[in-house]
């Protein structure tokens, strides 16, 4: 019996090892891009109908596996406050050394607001250079501007 959404995360992830799919080749099926089916299948964003019937075959998930996958989910999936794995302590770590600066230069550029992480995209690619790969991440989220009431 599956009890979470969860549960229904740790079943795709170990069909994906053993079935030895990429995030690439699932996403292809789903029809949408990597990022945002990998963020839908670990457990962050919700699948319509056919999606959620194409990630039940692709991972040979059962019914019950399947309709968890159109509810709604908790987002945020941090374990801890302050992240431990190195690759997401490091987005951590972006974030405090230069948030306050990617946010003065937004509201320089756009003023009193936020970028929005519904009405958002980003892309995640290899970036090849002679003295060591890249990661090349994009992220674009539409300005929210604060209204005045």
């Amino acid at each position: 019996m599956i009890h979470s959404r969860e549960d229904v995360t740790q079943l795709i992830v170990s069909a994906k090892v053993q079935k030895g799919v990429t995030w690439k080749e699932v996403a292809e099926k789903v029809g949408q891009s990597k990022e945002w089916t990998t963020a839908a299948c670990l457990g962050q964003m919700t699948f319509n109908k056919v999606q959620a019937e194409l990630v039940g075959e692709i991972f040979s998930l059962p019914n019950e596996a399947i309709a968890w996958l159109q509810i709604s989910p908790y987002k945020g999936s941090l374990p801890t406050a302050v992240p431990t794995d190195p690759l997401i302590y490091r987005w951590y770590e972006v974030v405090n050394v230069f948030g306050t600066t990617i946010k003065e230069l937004i509201h320089e550029e756009f003023g009193d607001g936020i970028m929005s992480a519904i009405d958002f995209t980003f892309d995640v690619e290899r970036e090849e250079d002679p003295k060591g790969d890249r990661v090349n991440v994009t992220l674009s989220g539409k300005f929210l501007p604060y209204k005045s009431f």
